[in-house]
């Protein structure tokens, strides 16, 4: 038999806060993805005429992969802020604002020497 409510509460509490962690991966494992497929489009193209049809078309992957990480921050964080209300201990907010914004650079650093290429 299940222990007091409390108990069941506590133990759905913990499922969210790891179901959070896991979205927020699946995210950001994503964006990674988009960045890698920039990369690959960049190596299909090779010489290509015009040169910036092909950077252009390597960027939209890049621009989704930002988009991505911003999104999996602001969902993770609000899910955490929800939580917070209820008094559950779970990953900080800050760790998720410091991998968000560390992909994002990466980003912004792939199509910056996707374009100085």
């Amino acid at each position: 038999m299940m222990g007091p409510m409390s108990t069941s509460n506590e133990l759905s509490e913990d499922r969210t806060t790891m179901a959070n962690e896991r979205t927020f991966s699946s995210w950001t494992g994503a964006g990674m993805g988009a960045i890698g497929l920039a990369l690959a489009f960049k190596a299909v193209f090779g010489p290509f005429d015009p040169d910036w049809v092909a950077k252009a078309i390597s960027t939209i992957p890049l621009m989704a992969a930002v988009f991505l990480f911003i999104s999996a921050q602001k969902k993770a964080c609000a899910t955490l802020d929800w939580l917070t209300e209820r008094k559950v201990e779970a990953t900080g907010k800050r760790s998720y604002k410091i991998v968000s914004g560390l992909l994002c650079l990466t980003s912004v650093g792939a199509a910056f020497i996707l374009w100085s290429l």
